[in-house]
């Protein structure tokens, strides 16, 4: 993973493990996900989930059309987290900035943009390039998510594959469930087929 642009220590210090991690290796790499992490495979991405915290896989029959894999952390049946990977959801869009601006336009209003950031993402060469979008947003409290008026954290990364599918992946928490590291670990974690 290289970041294009960076506001705290810590983003440095992933991004130039991300670095060393892939230098020297050919156009097909795949991310490391870290012990204790499952992952989310489809046809166009895979990326990890903490399975170790809790999140768990959605069955098809249960998860929204617009989603082709999502993984779920319940407590006490309120949905406190949720990783989600939606594939051809945007027509015309052709590279990692239009696939951004297509799923940003997706996190909603009253959203707070933290920070956008390019990235390089393992995988398939011609399709590295993505989009980092962090946020926060406040819970509606509907359909078992947290309390109304719970701050959320939020992070999508958008692209487009190998075949021009474009992609978004999304993680979103109760705010600081999910340590900073977490979240670079979840965007390291993604590969691109």
């Amino acid at each position: 993973m290289t970041l294009t642009k960076s506001r705290t220590p810590g983003t440095v210090v992933t991004a130039a493990l991300g670095l060393t991690l892939l230098a020297g290796c050919g156009g097909t790499d795949t991310a490391a996900v870290p012990d204790g992490w499952g992952t989310l495979d489809t046809k166009s991405v895979s990326v990890g989930y903490p399975e170790g915290q809790g999140y768990a896989p959605q069955p098809a029959a249960e998860r929204s059309e617009a989603n082709a894999a999502v993984a779920l952390k319940e407590e006490k049946g309120v949905r406190t987290g949720m990783v989600s990977v939606q594939l051809d959801f945007a027509t015309g869009v052709g590279d990692a900035g239009e696939a951004a601006a297509a799923a940003g336009a997706g996190i909603g209003l009253g959203a707070t943009r933290k920070d956008t950031r390019d990235v390089r993402l393992a995988g398939e060469e011609s399709a590295r390039e993505a989009r980092r979008i962090d946020y926060e947003f406040t819970s509606t409290g509907e359909g078992s998510t947290p309390v109304k008026g719970t701050r959320m954290t939020g992070v999508v990364v958008a692209g487009v594959d190998s075949q021009d599918v474009p992609f978004a992946i999304r993680i979103n928490a109760v705010k600081d469930a999910l340590s900073a590291a977490d979240l670079d670990s979840f965007v390291a974690s993604i590969t691109v087929k």
